[in-house]
């Protein structure tokens, strides 16, 4: 048997949450003992009081607190310390907002003997494509979203490998050499939280799981796409697309990350191009505030409100 903790985290998204907790509830469990904690990451609506009337007697469904929102990292990390504390061997991170194949969680714990953090194959959850107009209605639901994450080392700008192509069957290997898995689902043995720490909160959200998989990298532990695993993704239904919050986050998460492991050409490199942002009016207000943070070190909410 698989003991696996599913860590699904909620801020002010009752319905998105329940949709997903419901697709997870109905994936084929044979040879897992799981239990999935739902963690309320400080909501200021009636989340809790909806979780709570729905889920209060149910044996397989965890309701934990944390009281204020600790972000992306802090919110899961909570999650992840209290697997960790009931010694389940796997932890599974997943978004709060994805449909689930009924297969996808046993297709990874399958390859928990070759690999200790795997990612499924993502796809865009049908209406929600970066580009709906490109794509006939047969074509939804197979458009990629992520088969694994690449680095471009030099310029420190991740991306999903296969994002917007429609799936024929390309991305159908297993893939070892992927830089990072995103957070969205991240099958991860306890063993790797043990040895190498948690997610780092500096982050708050965004990298967070870039930086988690090159530490585990970096420390001798294996990742792995799986495209036998299948998941729906409602792009960014979690956080919102777009905006000054990704202006904030990812602008400052990008330097911590690439000042952490970066050569140190490219650091110089980030250098410099902060200064040019910072001293170009077209840049917006909250790319600069987060290129500020990062040499003030500000992290974690940092100056987000």
């Amino acid at each position: 048997m698989y003991k696996t903790a599913i860590l699904v985290l909620n801020w002010n998204q009752p319905d998105l949450t329940v949709n997903s907790v419901e697709s997870i509830l109905k994936i084929n469990f044979r040879q897992i003992d799981y239990q999935i904690i739902l963690i309320d990451n400080g909501s200021s609506d009636n989340s809790l009081t909806i979780f709570r009337d729905r889920y209060h007697s149910h044996p397989k469904v965890k309701i934990i607190t944390t009281n204020s929102n600790l972000g992306f990292a802090g919110g899961n990390n909570f999650g992840i310390d209290y697997a960790l504390k009931n010694n389940f061997d796997y932890v599974l991170i997943i978004n709060n907002d994805v449909l689930v194949d009924p297969d996808f969680l046993i297709n990874l714990l399958r390859h928990t003997k070759d690999y200790d953090i795997l990612g499924p194959k993502i796809y865009f959850a049908p209406g929600f494509e970066f580009h709906r107009q490109r794509y006939t209605k047969k074509d939804r639901g197979r458009v990629i979203w992520s088969a694994g994450g690449q680095i471009d080392w030099r310029n420190i700008y991740g991306s999903h490998i296969g994002v917007d192509e429609v799936d024929s069957g390309q991305f159908d290997d297993i893939n070892n050499k992927v830089d990072f898995l995103t957070g969205c689902c991240l099958l991860v043995k306890s063993s790797v939280f043990h040895q190498i720490g948690l997610l780092d909160q500096k982050y708050f959200m965004y990298l967070e799981d870039a930086d988690f998989c090159r530490r585990a990298r970096l420390a001798g532990f294996n990742l792995a796409y799986i495209p036998s695993s299948k998941i729906w993704h409602v792009n960014a239904g979690s956080s919102g697309s777009g905006g000054d919050l990704h202006n904030y986050f990812l602008s400052r998460n990008r330097l911590l990350f690439g000042f952490r492991y970066a050569s140190f050409r490219t650091k110089i490199a980030l250098i410099k191009e902060s200064i040019a942002k910072l001293l170009d009016p077209k840049v917006a207000k909250w790319q600069k505030i987060g290129i500020t943070d990062f040499y003030l070190k500000k992290f974690s909410k940092g100056s987000w409100q």
